[in-house]
């Protein structure tokens, strides 16, 4: 009797330890370190799955006061970031909902809003009292999960962004919105314009696009490290019934 044909299996790609990517696909290896003024607290969804074109990591990874959660929730910023906090109102979120720069008429790149949605008044002073930024990580509907299941947030001082320019992801990831970014896009544009640092949005959108181009080159040759779309009939975890 002959025996059976051997069955290749694959072997599983090894993942970076850092920005846990798949190898093909890191580039921890030219990452810039940046000393910055204003902490970085990034929040990310523990549903975010696209490793491939992710960007949270890979922004952590540059600063030496950034710091990464991934959960649903935290009684507190202090308590997320993991240090005490004196006053939350120092610290800004990247707010989420129906409010955009076009519709306010904003001029500049990073506009404070109101209680009540709308642009604050002394715009100069708000801004520079800051001492840290919030930043959710993970889809449109992930990221306002995160928001509304975390009410401290409230206490925090609301920002929305008027980008210059679109995403730089283009048709690899669609943007809900016009005005959406990347997460390293939203911090580039967050942390130069209010430390008034161009170099900071040099070095992320440096990166990114080093990402992004290795991504291009790989994925002909490597289909498997494409982002997987959701299943068809997924339902959005805040709606499914509790037992």
């Amino acid at each position: 009797m002959s025996n059976p044909p051997d069955t290749a299996i694959a072997e599983p790609i090894p993942e970076c330890p850092h920005c846990q990517k798949p190898m093909p696909l890191c580039i921890c290896d030219s990452v810039t370190p940046i000393e910055n003024r204003l902490a970085l607290l990034i929040l990310q969804h523990p549903q975010e799955q696209d490793r491939a074109l992710g960007t949270a990591r890979l922004l952590a990874r540059h600063f030496a006061d950034a710091t990464l959660r991934v959960g649903l929730s935290w009684p507190s910023l202090s308590k997320a970031l993991g240090r005490p906090v004196e006053n939350a109102a120092r610290w800004a979120v990247l707010y989420l909902g129906s409010a955009r720069a076009a519709d306010l008429e904003a001029e500049g790149e990073i506009v404070a809003l109101d209680r009540k949605g709308g642009i604050a008044e002394n715009q100069r002073a708000i801004l520079g009292k800051l001492e840290g930024i919030v930043l959710l990580d993970g889809t449109w509907s992930q990221a306002k999960a995160l928001w509304w299941r975390n009410p401290w947030m409230l206490k925090c001082q609301r920002v929305i962004l008027n980008p210059a320019h679109p995403s730089r992801y283009g048709r690899l990831r669609k943007e809900p919105r016009k005005d959406g970014l990347s997460t390293i896009e939203a911090a580039a544009t967050i942390l130069a314009g209010l430390e008034r640092r161009p170099d900071i949005a040099e070095t992320l959108n440096a990166s990114f696009e080093r990402l992004l181009t290795r991504y291009r080159e790989v994925q002909a040759e490597m289909p498997e490290l494409a982002p997987k779309p959701a299943p068809k009939g997924r339902r959005d975890f805040r709606r499914r019934k509790r037992g």
